[in-house]
């Protein structure tokens, strides 16, 4: 078994693709799930900070089809289509901001409406593979109403951990599918400290984002659509709304995953737009990596975390391939939404709209021919009482026409 054993297949050692390496220390792993961080790096782990050891899952050069880049077979999968969602063309937003080759992959049509279904799709196919029937996890929302969703298609046990304050569509999405539900007295990051004991205490799959590798493995698949839509060909820009870092680095690992098998030779410029209220990642890539533990408050509660738990991996992608980590105030989050719906027909929650708000901030600084994606990240209809802060209902009901002033 490969544990801790540097890989020299130049050397003529074995190789057994897929496998884990820690982005960390280097140190390789089985692709077993009593792997979940590094063993070495994670006794290093300091309270209130990043996971220090992410393992990566590792893949062979010059592969074939881009199948060949998804750890788990498919036959493990549940019933329900994940993923290939549209690159949809909005030609009104083309013209509007004056950048032609303009798309946004709208995620927010997943089974559940969120971008998150694509993690819980590759946790659920993981488990299914290992005999494993209870996922464990803590979520702002859309990742426990996702992991609950796609559970009950495959006949899982979903044991969730929310913040008292999430949006109650997400917490019912997640009761109609079966979960049992903690609300915690406290933020995102209590929740997550409490499933991670529960998993400890109780056992089950651990689903947290970016401690379970499978979780980037997941939301890389985006990359790789965004790669297939675009004729197998990469955007130059793909703007990413970020609170814990698990999106983005997966979007990333999708685009270096993509390189290193020779399907391509570059990484798009990946923009990281995070809100004014929950901006750790934005603090430390303007103070050489290092996470401050600060209070966060935005309405965009899916990036809403006071510890980015991928927040190394993120810094690394982001400074090792040139991206860059914007931010923006949460009236530009709800005016963006609102205007991405008006110009599109797509309603974004205020964590999806964050990347397009992002795009406003830069678009003015951006090639007009440059192809550029959007990533909207969930549906409005998660957060309605977000959205209804910039329009107004109506107060009076009518009769007839003549009551229409």
């Amino acid at each position: 078994a490969r544990i801790g054993v540097p890989n020299t297949n130049s050397q003529g050692a074995f190789v057994d693709y897929p496998y884990y390496r820690c982005g960390d220390c280097g140190k390789e792993y089985d692709l077993d799930p009593k792997f979940y961080t590094c063993p070495e790096c994670a006794k290093s782990q300091g309270e209130n900070e990043p996971l220090r050891g992410v393992l990566e899952v590792m893949f062979g050069e010059d592969l074939l089809e881009l199948e060949d880049l998804i750890p788990v077979e498919g036959e493990y999968f549940p019933p329900l289509k994940v993923g290939w969602t549209p690159l949809a063309d909005v030609p009104r937003l083309r013209k509007k901001l004056g950048l032609k080759n303009l798309y946004v992959k709208d995620d927010s049509l997943n089974p559940t409406g969120s971008f998150k279904d694509r993690a819980s799709f590759m946790v659920s196919a993981f488990a299914k593979k290992h005999n494993i029937n209870e996922i464990v996890l803590a979520s702002t929302g859309n990742a426990g109403s996702s992991m609950s969703g796609i559970a009950a298609a495959a006949g899982q046990k979903v044991t969730l951990f929310l913040p008292k304050s999430a949006p109650k569509a997400k917490i019912a999405q997640a009761l109609q599918f079966g979960a049992t539900v903690y609300l915690v007295d406290g933020n995102y990051d209590m929740a997550y400290d409490l499933s991670m004991e529960y998993s400890q205490k109780f056992g089950g799959m651990n689903r947290n984002t970016a401690y379970n590798p499978m979780t980037i493995e997941g939301k890389k698949s985006v990359s790789l659509e965004i790669y297939d839509e675009l004729g197998e060909t990469l955007p130059d820009y793909v703007f990413v709304s970020t609170g814990d870092g698990c999106i983005l680095a997966g979007v990333y690992k999708g685009f270096i995953d993509l390189m290193r098998a020779n399907f391509t030779d570059r990484v798009p410029t990946i923009v990281s737009v995070q809100a004014e209220g929950s901006s750790a990642l934005f603090r430390a890539m303007n103070s050489g990596g290092k996470f401050e533990n600060r209070p966060t408050a935005t309405v965009a509660d899916s990036i809403c975390v006071d510890v980015p738990r991928n927040g190394y991996m993120a810094y690394r992608y982001l400074k090792e391939y040139k991206g860059k980590c914007i931010t923006v105030t949460d009236d530009e989050i709800l005016s963006a939404q609102n205007d991405l719906a008006r110009t599109t027909g797509i309603f974004g929650e205020p964590a999806g709209a964050t990347a397009y708000a992002g795009l406003l901030k830069m678009w003015d600084k951006l090639n007009d021919n440059a192809t550029i994606v959007i990533l909207n990240t969930g549906s409005g209809l998660k957060d309605i009482e977000s959205a209804l802060k910039v329009v107004t209902l109506p107060t009076n009901s009518i009769q007839t026409i003549d009551d229409i002033e």
